[in-house]
């Protein structure tokens, strides 16, 4: 590439600056990490740390806290209400990332491999988009129309299996205890289920089609296709949507709250909600920061765990 004369004497300064070290393309650029640092500090580090100082103590949040060391943590261990919040977390696990996953990537291959050829774009972009809406609604007008749908006297679902002549089916679908975690865990897979289409949609345009005209040539079925090449080709974003779900999982008190509010009796009780119970209704804040520490712990963990595992497996397919 030529300079002209003009243009000669700025590039030698240049050159001279780097060469003297008293330039650097990076210097300067920490002055935009402050404001990022300085949310995390506030926002997160410093709330939890007093989170944290507030699980050993017995606080009412007004009068001043009572230190007692490691009894909330004992407590914890010992209650059987904190550990059924901690089975229905698995149960949310189970609705919100197993399901949604495997459903996910089975629709999206359908829609991106079938539809798309035989429809056009346009209309597997229409089903993407329906199956996404949920996740762009309002928590709490989601959950109320659900609410109505399987409300026991007037709710569409139970007038549905009377016209249908299946009155024996008709049930209090939140009410009753035996049906209330499987009617929370369905609405949550219809909540859950756009988010890992999308991701696993975007993810398979960036597949080389040539991999499957090339494997069809060989014989392969679409099956065969499915598990062989595109489970092994989107694994980065099969990590990324596992590792965020579970997350979510971990953490749900919207749905919860405005669906059932842990009820009836423990039947859908989550860690979260059970940390607000003791924060705002029995005023027990020690208590509720000892939970909401512990369930940081797992996340924490479990996320750990997901990094390590995806780091090991890029390293192996020499990523």
């Amino acid at each position: 590439m030529a300079y002209t004369r003009s243009s000669a004497p700025g590039l030698a300064y240049t050159q001279k600056k780097i060469a003297s070290k008293a330039y650097s393309p990076d210097r300067g650029y920490w002055v935009f990490l402050v404001p990022g640092v300085l949310a995390l500090t506030f926002v997160i580090l410093i709330p939890f740390l007093v989170n944290v100082g507030a699980s050993f103590t017995r606080w009412n949040g007004i009068a001043a806290p009572e230190w007692i060391g490691l009894a909330n943590y004992e407590k914890a261990f010992s209650d059987a209400t904190f550990w059924a919040s901690f089975r229905n977390n698995l149960a949310m696990i189970v609705a919100m990332t197993i399901v949604p996953t495997i459903l996910g990537l089975f629709l999206a291959t359908v829609l991106f491999d079938v539809v798309a050829n035989k429809f056009g774009n346009i209309v597997a972009s229409v089903f993407r988009g329906g199956l996404y809406l949920p996740q762009v609604l309002p928590v709490a007008i989601a959950g109320v129309v659900w609410r109505w749908i399987l409300q026991p006297n007037w709710g569409a679902l139970n007038y549905l299996l009377n016209s249908l002549g299946l009155e024996s089916l008709a049930h209090n679908w939140l009410g009753d205890a035996s049906t209330a975690m499987l009617s929370v865990m369905g609405i949550m897979i219809w909540f859950q289920l756009g988010y890992p289409l999308v991701i696993f949609m975007a993810a398979l345009q960036r597949v080389d089609p040539d991999l499957y005209e090339a494997a069809a040539v060989d014989g392969a079925t679409w099956l065969q296709r499915f598990f062989y090449i595109t489970i092994h080709l989107i694994r980065p974003e099969l990590f990324v949507v596992v590792l965020m779900t579970i997350i979510h999982a971990l953490k749900v008190f919207a749905q919860i709250f405005v669906l059932t509010r842990g009820g009836p009796g423990q039947a859908t009780i989550v860690p979260s909600y059970f940390a607000y119970q003791n924060f705002f209704e029995k005023a027990n804040v020690g208590y509720g920061a000892t939970i909401s520490t512990l369930m940081t712990i797992i996340i924490v963990v479990v996320t750990a765990i997901f990094i390590t595992l995806q780091s090991r497996q890029e390293r192996r397919d020499g990523v």
